[in-house]
């Protein structure tokens, strides 16, 4: 795991509002790590767009840069959209892209090698929510105290992501693209987005968004946007659980926000990367012609009465275990092996050994034509996000090798590295890549209810963002 701090960071930068159809909360904990690289957005008006709510949670990875700018600008790039407001998902699909190729044409931003997720929500006056999700944070959404799941997590392994990464010239090992980011999607990490000969969304990383729509109806309770700090640690259902009993007790979306980073907190930075990673929560009510008070009152009597309750367990859930997730086949046929680190970069030859103790025989590989231009590991005293212990299988080495000649097949070079464990190599990449300079602040707009956030300048930054 990533470098953490003796002590975490328990503060908590906090934000609540309502208006006649909705109450938010949102709060967002810097925990163990050294830094703070999430943003988050809450907009009950989105823009100038009358009845349109926007919400929003950006996980960065190497750095805070490209999620505060994903924060501050996103959702603008969504509502000015000429698809925007008849075809929202074409207007979210468009928005994810075009702050990407925004970036990439800013000179501040086109050599900075972060990135981040971003799981985004917008909720329309005909009491519709759409949900646009790049990369492997998480929202859910509770209907009868039932956890329904507005994304999907955006994996290497899966079978969809794999093939869109070796077809644009990368290879997945050890879980993770080239062998370093152990997301698929993302803004930003522009050292993967590289291939000059194909669209956007047929890069090695992509922006590119699913988009889930679902109708409120009165029976749809709340909303939950969080980062991957939070689902590492419990399933979608034990989050809607937990909510749902901290409202019935407090009364409270901020106290139930709180409370829910604080149940995934780690006590010790000993437990493999779990619990020590950036947290970053927004719950939003739907109040379905009710008060607030009313509301809350609604919300006291379901628990316990109607959906499940919430039940303490010692042992911390994976994503892997939250088998009501992956309702697809995505990863059908392919058997990697399995990522138990929480870190979105591998940062030296060490962390690839001793991943779940894999012998290189056991370890089958596609590599790219140019392996130089493959995405380097940062320096190993930068902060990095933690990421999951998502439960992968491991592809059967005859899909990747020829019998006879033990040379991957299809493979673009002819002479494959003997070991992925090239100590030259990494170091060698290591060298070329330098830090960019991280800017902390916190943006509002100006309305009521509504802000962007981010880090702010107390919390500590890596090396290198400075």
């Amino acid at each position: 795991m990533g470098q953490t701090l003796s002590e975490p960071v328990k503060e908590k930068h906090s934000n609540s509002g309502s208006d006649d159809r909705l109450l938010f909360a949102s709060s967002a904990m810097q925990g163990w790590r050294i830094s703070m690289e999430d943003a988050h957005t809450t907009e009950l008006t989105l823009t100038d767009k009358k009845g349109f709510s926007f919400f929003g949670v950006y996980d960065g990875h190497g750095g805070q840069n490209i999620a505060k700018y994903s924060g501050a600008h996103l959702h603008e790039r969504i509502a000015r959209d000429s698809e925007f407001p008849n075809n929202i998902e074409e207007a979210m699909k468009n928005g994810f892209l075009g702050t990407d190729e925004d970036l990439k044409n800013d000179s501040q931003y086109a050599n900075d090698p972060s990135g981040c997720t971003a799981v985004t929500a917008i909720i329309t006056p005909e009491n519709f929510v759409y949900v646009g999700n790049a990369g492997d944070s998480r929202a859910v959404i509770s209907i009868e105290g039932i956890a329904t799941n507005m994304s999907n997590d955006h994996k290497p392994v899966n079978k969809e992501e794999s093939n869109r990464i070796t077809n644009a010239g990368g290879f997945v090992e050890f879980g993770r693209v080239n062998g370093n980011l152990a997301l698929s999607r993302a803004i930003g990490d522009f050292e993967f987005k590289q291939n000059p000969s194909l669209s956007p969304e047929k890069q090695i990383v992509t922006a590119y968004p699913d988009v889930k729509k679902e109708v409120i109806t009165e029976n749809t309770e709340f909303l939950v946007l969080a980062c991957d700090g939070i689902w590492d640690c419990l399933s979608s259902q034990q989050v809607v659980n937990f909510i749902r009993r901290e409202i019935s007790q407090s009364k409270n979306l901020q106290i139930a926000c709180e409370k829910l980073m604080d149940r995934c907190l780690a006590k010790d930075s000993e437990l493999g990367g779990i619990g020590c990673d950036n947290m970053t929560v927004i719950i939003v009510g739907f109040l379905n012609g009710k008060t607030e008070t009313e509301w809350y009152e609604w919300m006291v009597k379901r628990y316990g009465t109607i959906g499940p309750e919430y039940e303490e367990s010692e042992s911390r859930q994976q994503k892997g275990d939250d088998i009501d997730y992956n309702d697809d086949d995505s990863d059908e046929g392919l058997e990697i092996p399995a990522d138990t680190s929480t870190e979105d970069y591998v940062t030296d030859d060490t962390d690839l050994e001793n991943q779940n103790e894999l012998t290189i025989d056991d370890i089958p590989t596609q590599r790219r034509s140019d392996s130089s231009s493959s995405y380097s590991s940062f320096e190993s005293d930068s902060s990095s996000r933690s990421n999951s212990n998502d439960s992968f299988s491991k592809t059967s080495i005859d899909k990747f090798e020829n019998s006879e000649t033990n040379e991957p097949v299809g493979s673009p070079i002819s002479n494959p590295p003997q070991s992925p464990f090239d100590t030259q190599d990494l170091k060698s990449l290591d060298d070329k890549l330098t830090a960019s300079e991280g800017v902390a602040h916190v943006i509002p707009d100006g309305k009521a209810g509504s802000k962007i956030h981010g880090t702010n300048n107390t919390w500590p930054r890596a090396k290198r963002d400075q």
